[in-house]
């Protein structure tokens, strides 16, 4: 971590100190992004847009690995991309990424943006987008911000409403993944769905 800020100047090994002692490693500074990297580095304006042209570069990487054939194929490379896009979000978001026939990404759309620990799903816009895109299969996303991936009772509920909304019209739900910066959870592999 040190060597990625040294050209940055004189305080990249007090920067890359304080941001691994937070966050763990290099991958979970990066992960972390930029709103938690500022509550730990304070205003160094150049140290962190230095991290956030990595962060973007980084996460444009493992997009497109994760999303370079069938998505169901490469399953570990879309959770390492959900995980570094999403985990360390400072609010619960829901992603969907809506897939063709052949499990190819149509689209990766945040469709909800909730508070710390709430983010309301409504199975109706999530089918009326997927008609939209001409998905025929989803995967949803989203994560928990108080760090624990364990999913609520209201978590299966609503992936249960979203899956029969999904059946109803033809459309299957692959998994639903919750990611929180200690892990993540998939439905499927859970036995939930």
């Amino acid at each position: 971590m040190v060597e990625l800020l040294r050209p940055l100047g004189a305080g990249a090994a007090g920067w890359a100190d304080r941001l691994v002692r937070e966050f763990g490693s290099l991958a979970g500074v990066l992960a972390a992004g930029p709103l938690a990297q500022r509550r730990v580095l304070g205003n160094e304006r150049q140290a962190l847009a230095f991290l956030s042209t990595i962060r973007t570069a980084m996460l444009h990487a493992l997009r497109a690995e994760a999303l370079r054939g069938p998505v169901l194929g490469n399953s570990k490379a879309v959770v390492d991309y959900l995980f570094a896009s999403m985990a360390h979000e400072p609010v619960e978001q829901l992603r969907v990424l809506y897939l063709n026939t052949k499990n190819r990404l149509l689209q990766d759309e945040t469709v909800i943006e909730g508070s710390i620990n709430v983010a309301p799903i409504y199975p109706r816009e999530i089918m009326r987008r997927a008609l939209e895109v001409g998905a025929t299969a989803l995967i949803l996303a989203h994560n928990h911000p108080s760090g624990d991936p364990g999913p609520s009772s209201d978590d299966i509920r609503v992936t249960k409403l979203v899956g029969a909304a999904a059946a109803a019209l033809d459309i299957r739900l692959h998994d639903h993944v919750i990611l929180a910066r200690s892990g993540w959870l998939s439905f499927s592999a859970a036995g939930l769905l």
